[in-house]
């Protein structure tokens, strides 16, 4: 990857996550989950319903559904095509997650909040995908997208701080 296109991991221009939001249809998630109390299921639900098409992949959950998707037991075994694996597995997995969808042709690999494996990202970026680490595509949709805006962030309507009398 030239130079000029070396991300830095710790602060993302705004610009390079909406181009990746704005580009991606079908995303592959792997670490999705049954239970609906778990973050990679509220958080699939929401990008369904922002129209994504979100693939789980799930190696202990293969052949159930959710949200009226099959789920996958590996990212080997999606036959369509995918343009981002969403990983909700742990930090060690990356770098093997990494090489999957390199073989199925995604374009970008993003791990979740608290999710980083500087190896990984190496491997995905040398590959010519992008890469984006300890960040939640629901979140930065709702931020990029106005949405957060909704329920009262950045607008002065909640805060910190004490109102004045």
């Amino acid at each position: 990857m030239p130079d000029s296109l070396i991300i830095n991991h710790d602060n993302y221009p705004d610009k390079y996550i909406l181009d990746i939001l704005r580009s991606v249809r079908n995303i592959a998630m792997v670490g999705a989950s049954i239970n609906w109390k778990r973050p990679s299921n509220f958080v699939m639900k929401y990008l369904i319903q922002k129209g994504y098409r979100v693939i789980p992949v799930n190696k202990n959950a293969a052949g159930e559904q959710i949200y009226d998707q099959s789920v996958y037991p590996d990212l080997s075994a999606v036959k369509e095509t995918v343009d981002m694996v969403d990983m909700f597995r742990p930090t060690k997995e990356a770098p093997q997650l990494v090489e999957d969808a390199i073989k199925i042709g995604a374009k970008v690999f993003w791990m979740q909040f608290e999710l980083r494996n500087d190896k990984a990202a190496k491997i995905a970026e040398d590959a010519g995908m992008k890469v984006v680490m300890n960040r939640c595509p629901k979140i930065e949709y709702a931020r990029l997208f106005g949405e957060l805006g909704w329920n009262g962030f950045n607008t002065g309507v909640i805060s910190v701080k004490r109102r004045r009398i």
